[in-house]
């Protein structure tokens, strides 16, 4: 049986960070909803992503989106963030979103556009120095349409040239996280498509290069926690984007179409030793919130990785190995079944309760009127969203 000391202990010490850009407003291919009350700036983001580790005690890091969050001074706002009680996470980079990059950013034919694409890759580096964050996270959207559009092995050696010169920028306590993507908005290739691709470019690269899972980004059907496995096994797993989807990139609140999916991604990190911050893998959310409240949903977010967490730590592995080693095939999953079918919400409740916070963080947020108070205070201005 699991040590329920040990599994309080470990939901204390997890830690889960939030991406600026949820707390904007956000939509879909067809319209951005605007929200009363989203942020005007990156501080006002900072502000908002303060209120949710305020309630769940495990969100004390916001992951930054460059030139979304691009300010005149990081220090500064680095300064602010620290006076909220929290820290700025990853710097995400966009090479996705300027008339340039039609054709591609780093892999483009055109040496010029190549150039500018990855002078943003360093110019984040920058960044990271001013604000003391350890993560770069690059996701590129570049790829083909059509068979015959561009080389598809020049296409590489761009990408691992960019990704090279990049590298070689870090500090000592940098490292790169190269997210991966099935499609979209390519078509017919994406320079890199699959946790295949990211992993052997991080590998060349060398050990600060790690892979970043987004669990949206695979086909229907993936085993996620396959891929979990293997990368723990081969010390290559730096960071987690969790959303859910259901049929693309859907970027939904994690938890919300598989729950039994992010239990499974969830044993595998437990089971590999993976949970503890000191590991090195960085949980973060990678959501966008279009149709319900900002920061409540991220709240909700953080609790769904919780509760998910929970079970795969009551998971009882010595029964698990035993049905394992005897070959024992409805055992073994029953094993795995009774954790997930558990209910954690007690468990959790007495984890937030310990720690001088309130058992129920969604009510808590509620009953203390802050989202009242952001409706009547953040009036006039440019709203930040997709593109501010």
């Amino acid at each position: 049986m699991a040590d329920l000391a040990a599994v309080k202990r470990a939901l204390t010490a997890q830690r889960i960070e939030t991406p600026s850009w949820a707390y904007g407003n956000s939509g879909t291919r067809f319209k951005v909803f605007a929200q009363p009350g989203v942020p005007r700036n990156p501080e006002e983001k900072l502000a908002d992503a303060a209120e949710v580790h305020r309630y769940t005690g495990v969100a004390p890091a916001v992951a930054l989106h460059i030139p979304w969050d691009k300010v005149d001074d990081y220090a500064k706002l680095n300064a602010y963030a620290e006076s909220l009680g929290i820290e700025i996470g990853a710097i995400n980079t966009n090479v996705f979103q300027d008339d340039d990059y039609k054709l591609g950013s780093v892999t483009n034919p055109d040496p010029r556009i190549r150039r500018k694409a990855t002078d943003h890759l360093l110019e984040a580096v920058d960044i990271m120095d001013q604000t003391g964050s350890r993560d770069l996270k690059l996701w590129f959207s570049d790829g083909l349409n059509y068979p015959g559009q561009d080389d598809l092995r020049n296409r590489q050696d761009r990408l691992a040239a960019a990704l090279r010169e990049t590298y070689d920028r870090l500090g000592d306590h940098q490292r790169i996280l190269l997210e991966y993507k099935l499609f979209e908005p390519a078509f017919y290739a994406t320079d890199v498509p699959d946790w295949g691709t990211s992993y052997a470019h991080c590998i060349e690269l060398g050990e600060r290069a790690t892979v970043c899972i987004d669990t949206g980004h695979h086909a229907p059907g993936t085993n996620i926690e396959f891929i979990v496995a293997f990368l723990l096994r081969q010390k290559k797993l730096g960071a987690f984007d969790f959303n859910s989807r259901f049929y693309a990139d859907d970027d939904l609140m994690v938890g919300s179409a598989d729950p039994f999916q992010l239990f499974r991604i969830m044993y595998e990190i437990v089971r590999g030793d993976a949970l503890n911050p000191a590991y090195g893998i960085s949980f973060m959310l990678d959501q966008c919130h279009n149709i319900e409240r900002k920061i409540p949903a991220i709240i909700r977010s953080v609790m769904n990785v919780q509760e998910a967490t929970a079970k795969a730590l009551l998971v009882d592995r010595d029964a698990l190995t035993r049905a394992q080693d005897a070959g024992d095939v409805l055992e073994a999953n029953a094993v795995l079944m009774d954790a997930y079918n558990t209910d954690v919400r007690p468990l959790l409740a007495e984890v937030r309760t310990d720690a001088g916070l309130d058992p129920d963080p969604i009510g808590a947020y509620r009953r203390s009127g802050h989202d009242e108070k952001i409706i009547a205070t953040r009036v006039g201005g440019n709203q930040a969203g997709w593109g501010a």
